[in-house]
This record gives C-alpha cells, structure tokens and sequence, in this order.
C-alpha cells in the first residue's frame, strides 16, 4: 500500500512531528510512504525507505501557498504512477488541496485537524472548508472528543486519533536538581503559545526562587526580539536562555526538573505528550482541548485555571518547594502516557487505512 503524507512543510511545530512519528512508523510496518510538502524546512529524521517529494519551485512572482500546493499537486498526480493508495492531509488548510485533487483523480483521503475548532477565527477558506468539502473524504481526524460533536455536523466520517507519542517513555525525577523550567514552541506564535503571559510568570516565580531558571526552547525571528525587549522591561532577561530550535529536546525534558505549558488554546500538545513520557514534572493552563487529556490534575500534573498569571505562579512555587510531591507527579505521568504510545496510535492508523483500501 502507497501513502502519501501531504503537509506544507516539514518544520519543528508539532503538526510535522506527527507526520514524521507516523511515517516513519508505517514505513517500517512495510508501507510504501511518501512525505510531500511545498516549502523548505525539515527539521525530523526519516526512514531511508521514506521517499521526500518537495513541490517547492514558484509558479509565479505572487504565488500563494495554498495555489503552489494545488497547482503542483495536480501536476504531480497527473502521471498516473504517481497517485497513492491513500493521501493522507495534515493541517486543515491542506484540505483545501487535498479533497479536490483526491476527487478528480479518484484517491483516497484522510485529512487530520491538528487544533481545536474554536482555537482561531473563522475565514472563508474555513468555512468552505468544514462546511462544504468536509462531505468528501474518506475520513476526517480530530484530535480530543471535544471537538467530535461539532465536526460530526460537518462530516459523516469523523473519528478521535490522538496524536502518537514520539518518544519511549523514560526516567524520572530522582536524580535531577538542576532548578530549570523548560518551555517550548515556535516563538513568532508567541500569543498562541502564551509566551508574552509567560514573561510575568518567569517574573512573579523570580521573586521567591531567584535560583531557578527559564529555557524557552523553539525559534521564530520575529517573536524573539518582541519577548527579549519584554523580559528587559520586567527585569528577567538574565534568568531566561532563549534557546532556539533544538534537536536535543528529548535530552533536554530528561534533565529539567519542570516543564510548562502556557498556550492559550491547543488541539493535542505534541510537546505536552512528550515532557510527560520523560520523567518531567508538568505543569500546564488548562485551556480548551489537548491538556486536560494528558494531565489528570493533582496525579499527572497540574492544570491551571486557563490564562490565570496569578494561579500559574503559585502552583509553580509550589511545584519548586515540594521536591517529593513533584516526583510523585513525575512518576505518573510516565505510567499514564501509555495510551498515546506510536504502537497504540499506530495501529489505529494502521486499521483506518486498511480499512479504506479494502473497500
């Protein structure tokens, strides 16, 4: 069986771990998979048996991305040796690509939402999106039970597919005691990851724990200025390293003692999955969809009143005094991460495609 991932590109948001994480995982069950994108940025490492295709090249001086991704998608399925067995469409814009060119060349398709449906406006391109072309594919993909009763309106084939843990769940606190909080994501969406609200938190935890640290570890050339100028103003900026992209965050998660999550809306947080395999203590708003799936309050983690500046910083001095309460945490949120292991989720996978090929 053939599959092609289709995404914009191959970039460090959490989107392209789960394209990666997937693909490589079905490539070594022994299927033909290939990862197509439309712009520069790989950032995972990929079976040698996967096959990169980069429909990259312009077509004209203005082109749009959504206009390059049809455009050279159908050009590229027009050789008839080329179509898949199944496209499988990641990110919901893509759909806008994917579901028409599946139906002009009879493919089928799976496309994936990677947020919730209330976390950004509604556009025109989104409401023709789930309103219309939602009808079409084989199956839609969301990521939590939240989001099922609306998508059910909009499709007759929604299914919840958690995203897939990329990592194997690893050791815990018990040796650790280097006083860092680590935060991640891209920093140009930095009121989406909440990361102007984490200036003032970083501030208020400095007051009682001048020894503890900040890593923010992820890029984005124009977020960063914006927070550095912010943390100036606050008088934090020493006690923050700003780390940049990194390719070492799961060594990272296994020697930080906390990790946080300040987002103002999620789908599924790859990088929440992530901290809670490695052993990190967790801490997280408890905004719509994606945390409250991961963290049982007070067992797993902690979840915070959603965007409270004000009950993230006393939760996370708490977190720092109480060193066996945070192991406790530690402990289970390797035991509870299970459920989302790339053999759980793979197999769901696995099972949705062999489904659609045998009908």
């Amino acid at each position: 069986m053939r599959i092609d991932f289709v995404i914009s590109n191959l970039g460090s948001d959490g989107a392209q771990r789960v394209v990666a994480t997937l693909a490589n995982y079905l490539s070594e069950k022994g299927y033909r998979v290939r990862i197509i994108t439309f712009r520069e940025g790989d950032r995972y490492s990929l079976n040698s048996a996967i096959e990169r295709i980069r429909l990259h090249e312009a077509l004209f001086i203005f082109d749009s991305n959504l206009t390059r991704a049809a455009w050279r998608l159908l050009d590229f399925y027009k050789k008839k040796s080329n179509r898949p067995d199944i496209i499988s469409s990641h990110i919901h814009t893509m759909g806008l690509v994917t579901i028409p060119v599946s139906r002009l060349y009879n493919i089928k398709v799976v496309v994936s939402e990677h947020n919730n449906y209330l976390a950004t406006k509604m556009t025109p391109k989104k409401w023709f999106l789930w309103n219309f072309l939602y009808r079409f594919p084989e199956k839609v993909t969301i990521l939590t039970t939240f989001d099922k009763v609306y998508f059910d309106k909009k499709s007759k084939n929604v299914i919840v597919m958690p995203n897939p843990l990329s990592f194997e769940p690893s050791i815990g606190l018990e040796h650790r005691n280097d006083k860092t909080i680590v935060v991640a994501g891209n920093l140009d969406r930095y009121h989406h990851k909440g990361f102007d609200n984490l200036m003032h938190i970083i501030a208020g935890v400095q007051k009682k724990h001048e020894d503890w640290k900040f890593k923010i570890v992820g890029d984005g050339d124009k977020g960063l200025p914006i927070l550095q100028a912010k943390a100036k103003e606050l008088g934090i900026l020493d006690v923050i390293e700003f780390a940049g992209y990194r390719s070492d965050i799961k060594d990272i998660l296994q020697t930080s003692e906390i990790f946080m999550l300040c987002s103002r809306f999620e789908g599924l947080p790859m990088v929440l999955l992530e901290a809670a395999s490695q052993g990190i203590t967790c801490i997280a708003y408890d905004c719509i969809s994606g945390p409250s799936e991961i963290i049982e309050n007070g067992i797993s983690g902690i979840l915070v009143e959603n965007q409270s500046i004000d009950i993230m910083i006393k939760e996370t001095n708490n977190l720092i005094e109480n060193r066996t309460f945070r192991e406790q945490l530690s402990r289970n949120s390797i035991k509870n991460i299970e459920k989302f292991s790339i053999d759980t989720i793979g197999t769901k996978w696995q099972q949705v495609f062999d489904e659609l090929i045998s009908i």
